[in-house]
C-alpha cells in the first residue's frame, strides 16, 4: 500500500484525510506549522516544520509515494497572504516532492477555478495548479464546489436573525462534507490507471441559496428572515473593497461575493446532506432558543 504524506492536515478537509487514511490502513505522514493542532492521531507521524522554509523541508518527503495537499488559507492570518500559503508553501513542498521522487501528488483546488482566477485566494491556487501540471509527476486536481463548513456562514446569518442574500437567491451549490469528500480524494491515490486529472465534485443535494437560508433557520426552528440586496450592490462592494479594504479583510469577502453570483453545481458524490450538518452545529454550539 503506498505511503501518503498530507499537508494541510489540521484544517477542516485535512483531518477528514488523516482519519480516512488512518482507517483504510494506509502508511500515513503529516506535515504541520504546529503539532498543538492536531490530535488524536497517535498511529501517525507527525512532523512540525515552515512550508516557507525550505530547508525544514529537506528530507521530510523521503519514502513518500503520494503527496495529498489540502493547503491553504480561508481566513488570512499571521500576516500570510494566499499567495504565500496556497501557491508559495504547496510549491516549496511540491519541489521536495520532486527531489524526494514522490510518485503522485493530489491537490485540492477549487471548482471553476479558472473563473475566479481575478480574486486572491483563487489566483493563488491556479498558480499552483499550473505547476502541478508542469511537474512531471502524476496528479489529480480536486475541485469541490464547497465543504459543510463555509455553509456555516448561512448559519451565522440565521443565528443573529436575518439572512442576506444578493440578487434572487437563485444560484446553487451543492456543497460537500469533509468525510465524503476524503473518501473520494483517497480513491485518487493509486498510480497508473484510469483516473481522472481533473476531479469536480459535489455532494449529493443541490440547493439554492434561498433554500440553505431556509434551511439554516429551520435547524434553529425558528422562522425565515431573509432579505434580498440588488445585484448592483454585490458588485458595488466588490469595486469599493479592493480599494478601501486590506488584502487580509478583503480576501475572503472578495472569494464569497464571487461565488454567490454563479451556480456551482458539480458532479453528485457522497451521501451527506446539509441539514444534518446545521442540526448538528445547532446542537453541538447550543443555538436553539
Amino acid at each position: 500500500m503506498q505511503r501518503v504524506m498530507v499537508i494541510g492536515a489540521t484544517g477542516y478537509l485535512g483531518k477528514h484525510v488523516i482519519k480516512e487514511l488512518v482507517s483504510q490502513g494506509y502508511n500515513t505522514s503529516a506535515l504541520v506549522r504546529s503539532e498543538k493542532k492536531i490530535s488524536g492521531f497517535q498511529s501517525i507521524d507527525i512532523q512540525e516544520v515552515d512550508f516557507l522554509n525550505k530547508q525544514t523541508l529537506t528530507g521530510m518527503l523521503n519514502q513518500t509515494d503520494v503527496l495529498i495537499s489540502c493547503l491553504g488559507i480561508t481566513r488570512q492570518q499571521d500576516g500570510l497572504s494566499y499567495m504565500d500559503v496556497d501557491y508559495q508553501a504547496n510549491l516549496n513542498v511540491l519541489e521536495e516532492a520532486k527531489v524526494a521522487g514522490v510518485k503522485k501528488i493530489v491537490f485540492v483546488s477549487v471548482f471553476k477555478g479558472d473563473l475566479f482566477k481575478k480574486t486572491s485566494l483563487c489566483a493563488a491556487k491556479e498558480k499552483f495548479v499550473s505547476k502541478v501540471k508542469e511537474s512531471g509527476l502524476e496528479y489529480c486536481i480536486v475541485r469541490p464546489t464547497g465543504f459543510f463548513s463555509d455553509m456555516s456562514d448561512f448559519l451565522n446569518m440565521a443565528t443573529k436573525g436575518r439572512v442576506y442574500l444578493f440578487g434572487d437567491g437563485k444560484c446553487t451549490i451543492n456543497p460537500i462534507h469533509g468525510k465524503d469528500l476524503a473518501i473520494e480524494i483517497l480513491k485518487q491515490i493509486p498510480f497508473n490507471i484510469q483516473l481522472p486529472k481533473e476531479l469536480n465534485i459535489g455532494g449529493p443535494v443541490a440547493y439554492t441559496h434561498k433554500e440553505l437560508a431556509e434551511l439554516a433557520f429551520k435547524s434553529l426552528q425558528t422562522s425565515t428572515q431573509v432579505t434580498f440586496i440588488p445585484d448592483f450592490f454585490r458588485w458595488l462592494t466588490l469595486q469599493l473593497g479592493k480599494v478601501f479594504l486590506s488584502t487580509k479583510t478583503f480576501g475572503p469577502i472578495e472569494f464569497f461575493l464571487s461565488l454567490m453570483s454563479v451556480d456551482m453545481t458539480a458532479p453528485y458524490f457522497g451521501n451527506k446532506r446539509i441539514e444534518e450538518y446545521f442540526n448538528e452545529q445547532v446542537e453541538s454550539k447550543g443555538l436553539k432558543k
